[in-house]
């Protein structure tokens, strides 16, 4: 038979410290390793044990006094892998910190025989999630849309109670109205829902008849969504309690709307700036001239320096997106596209053939290029 463990080494806790941080090194072991948590694994189970037993014997003042003296032989048959096992009501600073742990785990209910009373009945509907498709100028500047959906909604003829008119529900007798039931496993005890309720604690003997007792049924409804200025793709918006219907008297859900844009004919977004490529003609490009450009708000004149190369982009300052929560705007980035002309007439080829026996010294990127080529082969 192996020796037991040191309790201070299985807990990763030093004689000299305080209980709340014993407590707090026990509770996050327990809530690790217990069998609820990880089923059919002895293991768990094992280290479950080891980490109780250890926090039953430093969390009592006495025990902790006597194993501090004379090590595992001066608590044995007291801890918790001792004879009789730990008694509920009996544990003291350790029954506090076990009860919370079922707590959490039972997403706060007590059941009977607990420190919390009552487990609540009300349970809350289920969240929704759907999507909406906006405009790329919807998005930018905002708007508002209607959509429609079926959810469950709190059933009208009986007011969500699930019974009809002239009844009402009765106590569940096989949990006693708390919704959950207690089972001892070894040393420990464990809460589940109520199997015959499912853990409303309650029992409808005499149905409504719109809902079938269930409290909610299924509706269309249509909903007004506002669309704020500068949302992105896949960004949710969340309409509180406009989920699923809860039961027993708990809060509905909510509902999240997912933004899908709609791509733009001429505009692209990066954030909150707003790309655009415009062409202009080669004769523009290379003499300048002032274009009037898209944005999201209306044409704008954009003077096109001399000599301007394909490629280079222009800011216009705030012509892009509005920020969310209205914050200033993004830019517009406007790309420069010189075009090269196609099917040319006589007179236009005969015009290009004069520029380009004279004008190999004005294209600076050329001939420093094939400068740097010439070089190279040298």
């Amino acid at each position: 038979m192996s020796a037991k463990r040191d309790y201070y080494e299985i807990l990763g806790v030093q004689k000299t410290t305080s209980k709340d941080e014993i407590k707090k090194a026990y509770r996050k072991m327990a809530m690790q390793f217990h069998p609820d948590k990880n089923p059919g694994n002895p293991e768990a189970e094992a280290k479950f044990k080891e980490a109780s037993e250890a926090a039953e014997v430093l969390l009592d003042d006495d025990k902790k006094a006597r194993y501090d003296q004379f090590g595992h032989a001066g608590v044995n048959g007291q801890g918790g892998g001792g004879g009789g096992g730990f008694q509920q009501g009996d544990f003291g600073d350790f029954g506090d910190i076990f009860g919370d742990i079922f707590g959490d785990m039972l997403g706060g209910a007590r059941g009977r025989g607990g420190r919390g009373g009552r487990r609540s009945q009300g349970r809350p509907g289920d969240d929704l999630q759907m999507g909406i498709d906006v405009d790329f100028s919807e998005a930018a500047f905002g708007c508002e849309k209607t959509i429609s959906l079926t959810k469950n909604i709190k059933c009208d003829t009986c007011n969500g109670s699930g019974a009809k008119a002239g009844s009402s529900p009765t106590t569940c007798d096989y949990c006693n109205g708390h919704g959950e039931v207690r089972r001892q496993q070894g040393f420990f005890t464990v809460s589940s829902g109520c199997p015959k309720c499912n853990g409303s604690g309650q029992m409808i003997k005499d149905p409504c008849g719109t809902c079938q007792g269930q409290g909610k049924k299924k509706k269309k409804v249509d909903l007004q969504v506002k669309i704020p200025a500068g949302i992105d793709q896949g960004q949710r918006l969340k309409l509180s309690n406009e989920g699923d219907a809860g039961a027993n008297g708990g809060p509905n859900g909510d509902l999240y709307v997912v933004i899908n844009i709609r791509r733009h004919e001429i505009f692209e977004r990066d954030e909150f700036d707003v790309h655009c490529t415009v062409p202009i003609s080669f004769s523009k490009a290379a003499l300048g001239a002032e274009l009037e450009v898209p944005t999201l708000s209306g044409k704008v004149a954009l003077k096109i320096p001399a000599g301007t190369q394909s490629g280079v982009k222009m800011r216009l300052k705030g012509k892009g997106i509005q920020r969310l929560g209205g914050y200033g705007a993004g830019d517009q980035i406007v790309t420069v596209h010189v075009e090269t002309p196609t099917k040319l007439t006589n007179e236009q080829k005969e015009l290009f053939q004069r520029l380009a026996e004279v004008g190999e010294s004005s294209n600076p990127m050329s001939r420093g290029f094939f400068d740097k080529v010439k070089d190279l082969f040298q």
